[in-house]
């Protein structure tokens, strides 16, 4: 059986070192040919918005832009249906590829089998 992990993020720059920890694991599994799932919740909805993650900063950390580069060319990102709505984002706001989903998707994703579920 193979194994996949399914990833949410729930912070962004307000706490920048836990989100850099959920994008950094989430490249790094996707590099490894691990299944990924990232989840972009709360203030990491921003992260989905173009020219955002280009802005985040975080001294002696791999450019975030370039992280979610690498997942999202092998995995799935996803931002949260209540984070979006409570920010006014649609997908049509967010960098191609990236989807809008809500709780039950996510509860679905991470109680597959072979599934490790993560939470920064």
């Amino acid at each position: 059986m193979s194994r996949s992990l399914v990833i949410k993020a729930t912070s962004g720059e307000d706490a920048p070192e836990r989100c850099n920890q959920a994008f950094t694991v989430a490249a790094a599994a996707v590099a490894s040919g691990v299944e990924v799932s990232l989840w972009l919740t709360g203030e990491a909805s921003w992260l989905a918005v173009p020219g955002r993650a280009e802005s985040f900063s975080l001294p002696h950390a791999a450019p975030l832009s370039d992280l979610l580069q690498g997942v999202l060319a092998a995995g799935q990102v996803t931002v949260c249906t209540q984070c979006a709505a409570r920010r006014g984002l649609t997908e049509d706001d967010l960098i191609d590829g990236v989807r809008i989903a809500g709780a039950p998707t996510f509860v679905e994703e991470a109680t597959a089998d072979g599934v490790q579920a993560l939470v920064y």
